[in-house]
């Protein structure tokens, strides 16, 4: 696995377009975001369709076509530097493939933001743009509105990546040792969802994974797990780096589960990361070579986050 072309840093002034790919969008929430937002002295614009409600089903932001065409005429936009996620939810699947994804490679790499249903755009950034993304807080999310932790790891990774090249989670080894690769991953059922369908990577081969989820039973996520592995996604992987689990089984028995169907890869594997669904999430980039250390909870990335 190769390392992905990096977008640049924001600087003072610059114009980020919020979107709303997946579900919809309380609009005090978005409100309070984007007041941080101005306080980082950037300039958001609010995509038309961000505030939508889809007409039958109360869990998508709007339609499908709605939705797409935000965040497709946001990235064409030249005075957009930045294209942030407002939410999670569901949804990005349904409009993935609604995107021209010609139109935005040849607009060229600029930066994206989000996590949860947003893994589906992360893959998506990767395998049909070669890009890399951030994989951080949202801007209508309540645990990155409530975080000063949150907020300033991203901000920081957005104007100083030189900052944060460095990436101690204060997280422990549940299989030691050290290993290189190329960050990807996400929301483990999403990429699950992913297996199997046109246009995404078939492999997790050479890359540092991580992975993280949330409301979901121990079985289910054995299935999630179980399933990559039989599709032979995570063969050749280098290490593993485990975020939140939060409103999942009790950690002891999740912390059981991943040790029995990782454990088995043979690859450093380290828990409790600190990113994902959690207060004070951390900022991940995806698609940066780095060295993850599972003993000392550490990622060095090899060079800044953002060119």
């Amino acid at each position: 696995m190769t390392p992905l072309t990096r977008p640049a840093r924001l600087t003072p002034g610059a114009r980020v377009a919020v979107v709303a790919p997946s579900g919809p969008i309380p609009e005090e929430r978005l409100q309070a975001g984007l007041d941080i937002l101005r306080g980082w002295d950037l300039e958001p614009v609010v995509a038309p369709h961000v505030l939508d409600r889809h007409p039958r089903f109360d869990y998508l932001a709007g339609t499908d076509t709605g939705r797409a065409r935000d965040l497709q005429e946001a990235w064409c936009d030249p005075s957009v530097s930045a294209v942030l996620c407002a939410r999670g939810g569901y949804g990005a699947l349904r409009m993935v493939e609604s995107l021209d994804w010609a139109a935005m490679r040849a607009a060229g790499p600029k930066v994206f933001v989000g996590y949860s249903d947003i893994t589906t755009l992360h893959e998506a950034f990767a395998a049909r743009m070669g890009l890399a993304t951030l994989h951080g807080p949202m801007v209508a999310a309540m645990d990155f509105l409530k975080s000063t932790r949150a907020q300033e790891h991203l901000r920081a990774t957005l104007f100083e990546p030189e900052q944060v090249q460095v990436i101690a989670s204060g997280g422990t080894a549940l299989a030691p040792g050290r290993a290189r690769g190329v960050t990807l991953g996400g929301c483990l059922c999403l990429l699950a969802s992913d297996v199997g369908a046109a246009g995404v990577r078939t492999s997790a081969r050479g890359g540092l994974l991580f992975l993280e989820d949330t409301g979901e039973e121990a079985y289910r996520l054995d299935r999630y797990l179980t399933q990559l592995a039989r599709a032979g996604w995570l063969e050749g992987v280098s290490g593993v780096a485990l975020g939140s689990w939060v409103d999942c089984d009790p950690y002891d028995t999740v912390r059981a589960l991943l040790l029995d169907r990782l454990g088995g890869l043979g690859v450093p594997v380290v828990e409790e990361f600190g990113f994902g669904h959690c207060e004070g999430a951390l900022t991940i980039p995806f698609g940066v070579a780095g060295e993850l250390d599972a003993d000392a909870g550490t990622l060095t990335l090899d060079v800044p986050a953002l060119a």
